[in-house]
């Protein structure tokens, strides 16, 4: 049971990264919105195909976290839910030439943190 629900966090933390970068190639692609031209811009967004990708990931990341949390507890699964912060960090730099700021790497620190304590402080 352990390695499956490890497994499901593992799917969560890959939808979830997904999600994210996908949102960022569709904005990149489409634009910032402009409220004076809302209509072109949901004209862009509705010819996007990548954009259904960002509510199936969110489809899949909603069913997935649902199942798990009948097997984790909830503390756990909410810290680990979070884990995609990083990875879309780490993603952001190695794809998108974003930078890693000392504040950044720091908070990434905490939040892996917070969620190995978490982990090994529960039993599944």
């Amino acid at each position: 049971m352990r390695k499956a629900v490890l497994l499901g966090f593992l799917l969560l933390l890959a939808i979830d990264t997904a999600q994210q970068v996908i949102v960022k190639i569709v904005t990149d692609r489409i634009g910032p919105l402009d409220l004076e031209q809302i209509q072109g811009w949901l004209d862009k967004l509705l010819a996007e195909p990548l954009a259904l990708g960002i509510v199936g990931c969110y489809l899949a990341a909603f069913f997935t976290y649902t199942a798990l949390l009948k097997h984790a507890p909830v503390g756990p699964a909410y810290a680990a839910v979070h884990g995609h912060v990083v990875t879309v960090l780490i993603i952001s730099i190695v794809f998108f030439g974003e930078q890693l700021t000392l504040l950044q790497g720091v908070g990434s620190a905490a939040i892996l943190a917070g969620i190995v304590i978490l982990a090994v402080t529960e039993k599944i």
